[in-house]
C-alpha cells in the first residue's frame, strides 16, 4: 500500500477516510477529542462513522485505485475491531452493574 506520490484525487479521498478514521476513534475514545482535549465514548457516535465508511465503500466499489481500495478495507477492518472491542467492554460494564 506504500506510494510515494498520490495523485489528486487519491490525496483528497485519502482525506476524506481519514476524517472519518478520526473521528470514529475520538468517539471510540481512542483519541482526545482536539476541541475538548479529553477522552470520551460515545458508541453511536462511532458507529454512525463506521457506517459512514462502510456506505462509501459500497457506494465506491470497482471505481477506486488500489491504493484508495486497500486503504478504505484496511480503516473500516482497523475501526470494525476497535468497535467489537469498545461494545465488549460496554457490555462488560453493564454485567457488573448488575451484579
Amino acid at each position: 500500500m506504500a506510494k510515494s506520490f498520490l495523485n489528486k484525487d487519491e490525496n483528497l479521498f485519502s482525506y476524506v477516510v481519514d476524517t472519518f478514521r478520526s473521528s470514529a476513534s475520538i468517539s471510540m475514545g481512542k483519541m482526545k477529542n482536539p476541541v475538548t482535549n479529553k477522552i470520551n465514548v460515545n458508541i453511536e457516535q462511532a458507529k454512525y462513522y463506521l457506517d459512514l465508511l462502510i456506505m462509501l465503500q459500497k457506494k465506491t466499489k470497482n471505481n477506486l485505485t488500489d491504493y484508495e481500495e486497500q486503504m478504505l478495507i484496511n480503516t473500516v477492518s482497523e475501526l470494525k475491531m476497535n468497535f467489537m472491542e469498545l461494545e465488549d467492554s460496554a457490555s462488560d460494564v453493564v454485567s457488573s452493574l448488575k451484579n
